[in-house]
């Protein structure tokens, strides 16, 4: 199993990054997909994420009208369109494959592996 993340990069306050998420080895029916992220000196934070049974898209409240999670099975990839980022959304972003509940994964990544596999990461800077 793979996951590779890409389309991080410096953008300036206001502005927008898609990031994509690749996954091998597995099928997104398998595994619900989420979106992580972890600044410097900071917790991991849970940013977006689909249950493998639940349909719903979750977004923590910082992101919620400016993140959309979505996904292209046939490509088995999904993205995360990131628009009027902020100084504040700095950081590695990560994309996972989970056997969780969203609401369990979002409350727990911060302080466990909630997760079965992870990418790399891919930075994303925002300057004000």
């Amino acid at each position: 199993v793979q996951l590779v993340e890409s389309g991080g990069g410096l953008v300036q306050a206001g502005g927008s990054l898609r990031l994509s998420c690749a996954g091998s080895g597995f099928t997104f029916d398998e595994y619900g997909i989420a979106w992580f992220r972890q600044a410097p000196g900071k917790e991991r934070e849970g940013v977006s994420c689909v249950g493998v049974s639940d349909a719903s898209t979750y977004y923590t409240d910082s992101v919620k009208g400016r993140f959309t999670m979505s996904s292209d099975n046939a490509k088995n990839t999904v993205y995360l369109q990131m628009n009027s980022l902020n100084p504040e959304d700095t950081a590695v972003y990560y994309c996972a494959a989970h056997a969780f509940f969203c609401p369990t994964f979002m409350d727990r990544v911060a302080g466990a592996v909630v997760y079965d596999y992870r990418g790399q990461g891919t930075q994303v800077t925002v300057s004000s």
